[in-house]
């Protein structure tokens, strides 16, 4: 079913087939893959009376598996209460950077990326504007990437490229279009500037003439946008999709749902078959208040759907559910099964194939993304004077060793602190562990934002205590 859908959606012979691949993996996060379906699921019969059959109609009820599983994902990964914490040797430039990230919103940023990069791939794009941080997130469907061939990992240039409507150029402020013609429309990054091309109509080649008016020069020595692959494995520059392998389950389930419901509503709406009925000129209504009045030998009857099929699609979709979940690492959990209150491990363990994805979206969105991400900042402060929270940010060594210190996937109940405390007093008092890296250790739990901070008051609180007692 899934390849007939998409045979519907039409591709354009000028891109790349990364293009139509993308755009189908987006429609299907989206809930659209089924708009390009030429009737409603209710439609039985064309204009013309034929029979329409089910791969042509458009399902009633979509149950969104995919998005879900997605959705699940990234709140384990860049929620409120599991967005991690850089660390630095040097704590100036760790709070620094703390104020970068609530500055520049980066927890709704590389929310917004793991999202859009499900499908394979997703770009941020890092500009200083009036000496302030902002970041972008784009879809890499029209986004063509160039890497440096002496430093595979390091972007030379970034190439956008797609069609667009004459309409649309005008409302953007472009002069001389035809608001009824299609252009080709392109911008290109590279280590020097951002240059916008000339719109070319769709036939007469590609761009080539620079748009000196909206072009950038930036000199930063770089391309400011960081390219993430999604997961191991897919094609070139995109990773592989999330929910790639629950797609046909997911499409299954939507039409099988569809059709329970067109069966209970044929249940509600029996059809009246009568046989061989005597002749009256009264019209024939089904209803308890009508009586059907027919011959010796004739009979009336309706047709109806039993409530035992109902029951076995709706099993035969929660099966199909399963199936799904698993095939992706989604969310398998029941809320039916928690009869009591479940320490954060005992989640873990419930959800561990959740788990296991967001812990590779970790590094695909956090050493991949968000790291690279803050060292282009710190690049990008040499180059320019850049404030942040109102403080200038210092010239500082764009190589500097970062981390991300993640928290625990699932917050720990009483029991699981006290036993931590407990544990983490110990190494302490027998000098396994320091304090700085204990407090680190329950930072995430007890909600310490800076921890050098905190030593510092743990340790003002005891002089004074021995002041107190002096």
């Amino acid at each position: 079913m899934f390849e007939t859908i998409c045979q519907t959606i039409p591709a354009d012979p000028h891109l790349a087939p990364r293009v139509r691949r993308l755009e189908i993996y987006r429609r299907v996060l989206d809930g659209t893959i089924y708009d390009a379906l030429p009737y409603a699921f209710q439609e039985e019969r064309n204009g013309a009376g034929e029979y329409v059959p089910l791969r042509a109609r458009r399902p009633s009820v979509r149950y969104g598996l995919c998005r879900i599983v997605v959705e699940d994902s990234v709140s384990l990964l860049f929620s409120a209460g599991h967005f991690p914490a850089v660390e630095c040797a040097e704590p100036e430039i760790e709070t620094l950077l703390a104020d970068l990230l609530g500055e520049c919103r980066l927890n709704e940023v590389m929310i917004d990326a793991a999202l859009r990069g499900s499908v394979g791939s997703v770009a941020i794009l890092l500009r200083v504007l009036k000496g302030r941080f902002f970041c972008s997130v784009m879809e890499t469907q029209y986004l063509t990437p160039r890497w440096r061939e002496d430093a595979p990992d390091t972007l030379e240039q970034v190439t956008e490229l797609y069609k667009v409507r004459g309409a649309e150029l005008i409302g953007q402020g472009y002069l001389g279009i035809d608001p009824g013609q299609t252009y080709w429309f392109q911008r290109r990054w590279d280590a020097q500037a951002e240059t916008w091309f000339e719109p070319v109509p769709v036939g007469e080649g590609l761009p080539a003439a620079p748009d000196r008016a909206r072009s950038v020069r930036h000199d930063l020595g770089f391309v400011p946008i960081v390219w993430i692959r999604n997961l191991p494995g897919g094609e070139g520059a995109d990773g592989a999709c999330t929910f790639r392998a629950a797609i046909e389950t997911s499409i299954e389930i939507d039409y099988q749902l569809s059709q329970v419901g067109r069966g209970l509503k044929y249940a509600s709406d029996p059809t009246l078959l009568i046989k061989e009925p005597a002749t009256t000129d009264r019209e024939m209504v089904k209803g308890a208040g009508n009586a059907l009045i027919v011959s010796e030998k004739g009979d009336a009857k309706l047709l109806e759907i039993g409530g035992t099929a109902s029951a076995a699609v709706i099993d035969y979709v929660r099966t199909l559910r399963e199936f799904a979940l698993e095939s992706v690492h989604g969310n398998r959990a029941s809320a039916d099964r928690l009869a009591a209150p479940q320490s954060g491990r005992a989640l873990e363990l419930m959800n561990q194939g959740l788990i296991w994805l967001a812990d590779n979206l970790r590094i695909a969105y956090g050493e991949g993304g968000l790291l690279p991400l803050l060292r282009m900042a710190l690049r990008a402060a040499a180059r320019f004077d850049v404030k942040v929270m109102g403080r200038t940010v210092p010239r500082v060594d764009p190589d500097l060793r970062l981390s991300l210190r993640w928290p625990r996937w699932y917050a720990a109940s009483a029991d699981d602190r006290l036993k931590e405390a407990q544990a983490i007093a110990t190494l302490v008092n027998a000098g396994q562990l320091s304090r700085e890296t204990a407090v680190k250790s329950l930072a995430a739990s007890h909600v310490i934002g800076d921890a050098a901070a905190e030593l510092a008051r743990i340790a003002g609180e005891g002089d004074q205590l021995e002041r107190n007692g002096a």
